[in-house]
């Protein structure tokens, strides 16, 4: 893994010359982000060495350089899903090679089902914890100490700084955002009435299939995450879950997209 990681970084900074100080992981129907940067390189995943390739629609596949505000991003157009075969060391590859080309501070996007009944289709959601649900570990195997140890502190996974700039800038812009526990789990199906009901007892407010795989990794090599949620679907537990599709949930994702676009922008600008 460490040579792997450390061949994608080379490629990248011999055809870039660009040091990022964050990165952004772009979930579903989020591309969008992308026009907001002031883009100096762009990298479709298939030429990266050691890179896998996006095979969900809604993620165009491609690494982006470039400025927002006086800040150097790289951004994800296109996440990994263990869900589509990939191990979690490939799903997790990319923010390996974001911390060894200068990455300190993560962000995360994600469209989930949410069961708090104070949720609704097309609330943004500020992730403060998560719970684990999948069933492989990142982490798992060998501990290469110069990613970092073998037992990761995972008490503070988002930021409580970055949740609080959030918070700051959603009220002065008049976003309404909401604070949530994301639980993920494998996928690809949508959640039964059963499921659903498992997740509000866990104590979760959202599921999904994405984010935390990311997030353990970037904790494990000390990098700062904030990680926000778009509802795409509710799991009514008393009227039953509707006839949601991956259709009904780009489609959502890209109504609530103009606000999730700004708090990530003016959050890169102002922390």
């Amino acid at each position: 893994m460490w040579n792997k990681v450390q061949e994608t970084v080379k490629y990248i900074q011999e055809t870039t010359k660009f040091t990022p100080r964050y990165g952004v992981i772009l979930g579903s129907g989020l591309g969008g982000f992308a026009d907001d940067i002031e883009i100096l390189h762009s990298i479709p995943y298939s030429d990266l060495p050691n890179f896998p390739t996006s095979t969900v629609e809604g993620h165009e596949g491609r690494l982006i350089f470039g400025k927002i505000g006086q800040n150097n991003v790289v951004a994800m157009q296109g996440r990994f899903h263990y869900y589509e075969g990939y191990t979690m060391q490939e799903v997790t590859f990319p923010v390996r090679v974001m911390k060894y080309l200068g990455v300190e501070k993560l962000i995360v996007s994600n469209a989930s089902g949410g069961v708090n009944p104070f949720y609704k289709v097309g609330d943004v959601v500020l992730i403060y914890d998560h719970i684990n649900m999948m069933p492989e570990h990142p982490l798992r195997g060998h501990n290469d100490e110069r990613f970092g140890p073998r037992f990761v502190n995972m008490s503070e996974p988002y930021s409580r700084n970055m949740i609080s700039k959030a918070k700051e800038i959603a009220v002065s812009l008049s976003i309404d955002v909401k604070d949530g526990i994301y639980l993920g789990l494998q996928g690809p199906t949508f959640e039964t009435l059963s499921e659903y009901r498992m997740v509000k007892i866990l104590g979760a407010d959202c599921v999904g299939m994405s984010t935390v795989p990311e997030v353990i990794v970037a904790r494990h090599m000390n990098i700062e995450c904030f990680g926000i949620s778009v509802i795409t679907d509710m799991g009514d537990t008393q009227e039953g879950v509707g006839n949601v599709s991956h259709d009904e949930v780009l489609q959502a994702a890209k109504a609530a997209e103009p606000k999730v676009r700004t708090l990530i922008k003016e959050l890169i600008v102002k922390y």
